[in-house]
Parts: structure tokens; sequence; C-alpha cells
């Protein structure tokens, strides 16, 4: 399995997870096996689905899948495209390797297993996080640790979340990447639908769309403020500042003085703001 762009990767969470050919792997019933509840990936493309069918029905399941014994048989831990595939193909059983963990390191593994293989869409990632986040007491810095990626941009991924639902559908759907849809978490969630619309008609860059945000973002403060003007050198300064912060930043300017406005979310991403503004 690659580690690329991880850290500590899944054999740092896993590290007794036998080869394939060790004793510890067994062929366990496909019927006896139930898909892992807290599964980050939701999204399964249903022609590299076909394919891997196609592969295991010539040559088998070559990797086994990992899994945990529950009261109803088993759950997977590792390897859901596999049992998936394996069950298309026609397969009675799947080879396993049985290990004994709680709901916390299943969904970690999980996570990471996915983040290796690069199957996650940005928007079911951030979901992920969350999860370890709210369910199971994780903080940002202990998931960073997991899954190798720096704390801002754990941060930065579940910032999405405060995306409208049609816009983090578009990203689902990799109609946006995560850069584009990063742009659009300062505007409002008309605001949001309308900049989607057009990135998607006129094939926006990323570039191209922080400037229609940076522009869309500055009339909305300006209605809200009742400012009249607002310098194109202040919009520019608010896109770098929320750049380099990772948040949402509004200067308002008066006649001899003015204030800078940091967004956070959370005591954790004060902290992370607070580090960066420190150092």
């Amino acid at each position: 399995m690659s580690k690329k762009r991880l850290g500590k990767g899944l054999n740092a969470l896993i590290p007794e997870l036998p080869q394939v050919d060790d004793q510890g792997v067994k062929e366990i019933p496909v019927n006896d096996i139930t898909p892992n509840r807290n599964q980050p990936r939701q999204n399964f493309d249903a022609e590299k689905m076909e394919q891997l069918a196609e592969s295991i029905n010539k040559h088998g399941v070559v990797q086994p899948i990992a899994v945990r014994k529950i009261d109803s048989g088993y759950e997977i831990v590792a390897g859901e495209r596999r049992w998936r595939a394996a069950r298309m193909a026609g397969l009675k059983t799947v080879p396993a390797v049985v290990m004994d963990l709680d709901e916390r390191q299943v969904m970690e593994i999980a996570l990471v297993e996915n983040l290796q293989r690069e199957d996650l869409n940005p928007i079911e990632e951030a979901e992920a996080y969350k999860t370890l986040m709210e369910e199971f007491g994780l903080t940002q810095e202990e998931i960073s640790s997991a899954v190798g990626k720096s704390r801002p941009a754990i941060t930065n991924t579940l910032r999405l979340l405060n995306l409208c639902a049609e816009v983090q559908g578009l990203v689902k759907e990799n109609l946006l990447s995560a850069g584009h849809a990063r742009a659009l978490i300062v505007l409002g969630e008309k605001q949001q639908r309308e900049a989607a619309e057009k990135i998607l008609k006129e094939q926006l860059s990323v570039r191209e769309t922080e400037k229609l945000v940076g522009k869309l973002a500055g009339e909305r403060r300006e209605r809200a403020a009742g400012v009249k003007d607002k310098t194109p050198w202040v919009v520019d300064m608010e896109e770098q500042i929320g750049e380099v912060l990772g948040t949402k930043v509004q200067i308002t300017q008066g006649k001899k003085k003015g204030k800078i406005e940091i967004e956070y979310y959370g005591t954790e991403d004060l902290e992370r703001i607070l580090e960066l503004i420190m150092n």
C-alpha cells in the first residue's frame, strides 16, 4: 500500500497487520461480513468496481481485507472495495485478517487507508475528521499526527463543511475542486450557489474564482456595513491575510483608524490562528 504524502501511515496504526501469506489470514464467508458504518468513503465508482470485480474473478483477491469480530459476524476495517467487488464477482469467501480494534481505531484506519489511496473527495475527508473529533474526542493535532497532514490543512478541510449543501454536492461529484470550494466559504449561501454556477459555466480557474469571490465578498460586506467604498487594496489584503491564516478576514476602515476581524471555528482553531500570528 502506498504511503505517499502521509506521515505515520496505516502501518504505524496497525503494525501487527500480517502479510498475505501469514497464518493470520483466513477465508471468511462474504455474507458474514458487513461494511464499516463509519466508512469515510460514501461514493464507489461503478465502472471501477466492475473492473475490480472482473480482475478478482480472474485472479482472486490478492490482498486480504482487514476485519474485526462483532456480534453479528465481522465488520470491515479496511478493504471495503475488495469485499464489494468480491461479492460482485460471485465469490463465497474472501481472505481476511481478523483484528482486535475499538471503534476509534477502526475509524482512524479506514480514514488513513482511503487517504493513502486518494479515494476520498474533500467533503468525505472533512466529514471523517468531524466524526473523529465529535464522536471519538480527537483533537485536530491528534488527527494531524494520525494522517500525516499539517494542522492547518486539517482545519482548512473542516471549513468546507461550512459550504451550503448544493456546493458541497458539487465537490462530492468532483465538479468543483477543493481550491474552488475554499474560495467560496466567505460568501453567503445564495452567493455561493451563484458563484459556483459561474465557475462551472465559464470554467474559471481557482485564481479567477478567488478574484470573483473577492469582488462579491467586498460588495456583500459593503452592503452589510453601509460602507460606500472599499478599495481594491483592502480587498486584496483581506484575501492575502485570510489565505495565510486559513480563515475569513475582514478589514474595516475609518477616517483615522480601522480594525481587522479574524473569524475562527472553535477553541482549537483559535489556538491555531494565535500560533500562526505569534510565530
